[in-house]
């Protein structure tokens, strides 16, 4: 049995919330998760059954029964759903790129990939050095210390490659511990696309940049790092690999906007563990620039870790499908992609994928706000910790949470933090009782599991 301090909220109870009901009542806790109130700690059994299959739990368990519950939804191949319409078209527009040696479309479609994975995939094969801080426990959901839930779909790549893939597409779910917001929900799905060249493919007219003829190559052992490319990466080869990944971006997104009549969009310099240079494609939509994915030239150290890195060169992107969802059909709050209310999932009941539509509010209900002031020892509360507490108690009814004020009282020797909660239910108005209840609880947890003074 493992037990471990300060880290979840008493997980098995959840609100059932009724607006003829007040009591808090027990939801059935399939995971056995128990937090203990007396000793302020939670307690895990030995073995997860996730998926009918076991796994230990050690001291850098962390997943919460919200999250394990959101295993398995798969939003994205929902029909009518709005994931699953644009993971269509996502679909329709790579498979139109077609191969005429393999009489094939040249992307595969991998979309059926559990989004349980292990350190090494998700972090190692892609060169995501042991000291990035996205490895930590505060932004990731972990089984145990050599297992979690997939942070990005990128943890597939290398074993995609391995397989003998060359260009695919993978979407699935992922989970990461974030900020509480309508724009952020620990749970999205993302699209990796990848695609690689052999000398023949990306040399196809044998010409290099300034047009000469020449046997140019891929690599060069005289070829250093800089902004422009990887060392041992010639630039001829860099500058073909990007002008061929962001004519596939650029056409993507003018197929999914295709009601903007000019796409404003541009490229921003970004930095990728697993991928230089890189980049971030915004585009402008209604006087506001969104940005859309990351992506760039694959680390080379990626492609030997798929056994092509001495003969290949590619490039991957990954995007949000919620993010892109959202400004495409006009849906102001993430939650809303995980409601069952059919007033929100029959504005979707279509089949024609590529139907222009714009979400309309069922109705607006009314914000609740509440801060919650406190006084702590000697250590501060990290805040994605206080985000998992609130969001266990009061799960999809908590719209956003913000750090609104912290300071160090050097007489007290103490840190002092407040929070403002906002709560609002997506389909009915929230009683002042109830959201009297949830902060309650979420006050009481903060005294047993952060040992605060509720200021």
């Amino acid at each position: 049995m493992i037990i471990l301090k300060h880290l979840l909220p008493r997980p098995s109870i959840r609100y059932l919330l009724r607006t003829n009901s007040t009591k808090p009542q027990k939801k059935f806790n399939p995971f056995n998760i128990e937090y203990d109130p007396i000793n302020r700690t939670v307690t895990y059994p030995p073995e997860l059954v996730i998926n009918n299959q076991s796994y230990s739990t050690d001291s850098w368990t962390n997943v919460t029964p919200h999250i394990l519950s959101r295993i398995g939804q798969n939003l994205h191949k929902q029909k009518y759903h709005p994931l699953s319409h644009l993971r269509n078209r996502l679909c329709q527009y790579f498979y139109q790129q077609y191969d005429p040696r393999k009489l094939s479309p040249k992307f595969s479609i991998i979309d059926n990939l559990s989004p349980i994975v292990t350190v090494e995939q998700n972090f190692d094969s892609i060169c995501i050095p042991k000291d990035h801080v996205s490895r930590t426990k505060s932004m990731n959901y972990y089984i145990n210390a050599n297992t979690l839930l997939r942070a990005h779909t990128s943890a597939h790549q290398v074993d995609l490659i391995r397989s003998g893939l060359n260009a695919f597409l993978c979407i699935g779910d992922v989970y990461r511990r974030d900020n509480i917001d309508p724009t952020h929900y620990p749970v999205f799905h993302q699209c990796e696309g990848v695609q690689l060249f052999n000398k023949e493919q990306l040399f196809v007219d044998n010409k290099n940049v300034r047009g000469e003829t020449k046997d140019l190559q891929i690599f060069a052992a005289n070829e250093h790092r800089d902004a422009t490319k990887q060392e041992g990466h010639t630039l001829e080869a860099v500058k073909l690999v990007e002008a061929s990944l962001k004519q596939t971006i650029t056409d993507l997104f003018k197929t999914l906007f295709p009601d903007v009549s000019t796409l404003n969009s541009r490229w921003v310099d970004a930095t990728f563990p697993f991928t230089h240079p890189s980049w971030e494609y915004e585009v402008e939509i209604d006087g506001k620039w969104y940005e859309l994915l990351g992506c760039g030239i694959m680390e080379n150290r990626v492609l030997e870790n798929s056994g092509l890195g001495k003969d290949h060169i590619g490039w991957a992107f990954g995007l949000g499908l919620e993010r892109i969802a959202m400004v495409m059909y006009g849906i102001p709050d993430i939650r809303l992609f995980w409601s069952n209310d059919s007033g929100f999932l029959s504005q979707f009941a279509f089949d024609d994928s590529t139907r222009s539509v714009r979400y309309k509010p069922i109705s607006i209900y009314p914000q609740c706000i509440n801060d919650l002031s406190m006084w702590l020892g000697k250590a501060k509360i990290d805040p994605l910790d206080f985000y998992d507490l609130v969001r266990s108690i009061g799960g999809d009814l908590i719209e956003q949470v913000m750090l609104t004020d912290e300071f160090y009282h050097k007489k007290k020797d103490r840190h002092s933090q407040t929070y403002r909660i906002i709560y609002r239910s997506p389909d009915r108005t929230l009683t002042k009782n109830e959201i009297n209840m949830i902060h309650k609880d979420i006050e009481d947890h903060c005294i047993t599991q952060f040992g605060a003074e509720i200021r």
